[in-house]
């Protein structure tokens, strides 16, 4: 999507075309053809810098997501300049009269195709100017989105490494003490533990997971916390089932999980209930009882950031986060598989 109009580039080059279409002028600069360079200058360089405005107006429209096929609305922009330069050429005709034609003295109809040539070859080397100057920018900017989006995947998976201890001895051990456990709710206990270890590890590499995998984990995970924090934790799950094969970037529940958890007080008396669900707007929502500690241990802050950055570098788009004090909802937008 394109972010703005580009005007010192505009003006800059609406003033270069103009100044070269008159250097044969300038070169024999007289008073006879003065009049005749200064109207010529100031035509092309105002029906360019106005051409240019229209064409990224209608360039922006299409960069976000206009239903009418590209072609029509290129050709449509085009036209918008022609018929807009062709008002600024009857002006100028106005202003400067016969200077305005280099002091020739035209038939109407000599005239009416000077007109619409000029403003022909005006829009048209415009539009083409800014749609492939926009459509440079935009490779450009899909670039540094990806390389950027590389690094922090890279930053993740160095971190996790940071974080492992020979991942092998750990699962090796978890299945010896799930072996060796007295009871059976020790044995589950190290099954979901298991688990949510194991979705760490593969899904790191990934950029988007499904929503039936993350919610298996989330169950998983979920399972633990409960053994903690017991009654003084309820949470609630109602996921379309059509939506589970749409996706969302890796371990997104989990923070928001953890994120409810840190901040907010959980006991047998103000137990702290988490609704998990998604909408009719194909959104899934995490909403929490607003009910803040006194104090917080200390957090970053960076848990919703990193999942909007996700977002934005994925898809564009960006969740959304309601406190009204009574609950913290947080929704993410899903994606199409």
């Amino acid at each position: 999507m394109l972010k703005d109009y580009q005007t010192k580039t505009g003006i800059y080059f609406s003033l270069f075309v103009a100044l070269m279409g008159c250097i044969p002028k300038l070169i024999s600069l007289d008073a006879e053809n003065f009049h005749s360079i200064t109207a010529t200058v100031t035509y092309v360089f105002f029906s360019l810098l106005i051409c240019w405005y229209i064409h990224q107006t209608i360039l922006n429209y299409q960069f976000k997501g206009a239903t009418i096929h590209q072609s029509r609305l290129r050709f449509f922009s085009i036209l918008v300049g022609i018929f807009v330069v062709i008002l600024i050429s009857l002006l100028y005709k106005e202003i400067y009269g016969l200077y305005f034609f280099n002091g020739k003295i035209l038939t109407n109809e000599q005239m009416l195709l000077s007109t619409l040539f000029r403003s022909t070859a005006i829009s048209s080397f415009c539009f083409f100017a800014v749609f492939y100057l926009n459509t440079y920018l935009m490779l450009q900017t899909s670039r540094l989105e990806n390389e950027y989006l590389k690094q922090e995947q890279l930053r993740a998976q160095l971190i996790l490494l940071k974080q492992q201890l020979s991942p092998h001895f750990l699962f090796n051990s978890l299945s010896t003490l799930r072996t060796i456990a007295p009871n059976q709710e020790t044995k589950n206990y190290v099954t979901q533990l298991a688990n949510v270890y194991r979705y760490l590890l593969t899904s790191h590499d990934q950029q988007k997971i499904t929503l039936k995998e993350e919610v298996e984990f989330t169950r998983s995970y979920l399972y633990i916390l409960q053994e903690r924090f017991e009654e003084a934790l309820q949470i609630t799950i109602n996921i379309n089932e059509e939506l589970l094969n749409y996706r969302i970037p890796p371990v997104s529940l989990q923070i928001l999980l953890e994120n409810s958890i840190k901040h907010n007080i959980i006991s047998m008396d103000d137990p702290l209930q988490i609704r998990i669900y998604t909408d009719d707007l194909q959104q899934l929502v995490v909403t929490n009882t607003f009910q803040p500690k006194k104090s917080v241990e200390d957090s970053n802050g960076k848990g919703l950031q990193n999942i909007n950055e996700r977002y934005k570098l994925l898809a564009g788009k960006e969740i959304s986060v309601i406190n009204n004090n009574a609950f913290f909802t947080v929704t993410l937008p899903l994606l199409k598989p």
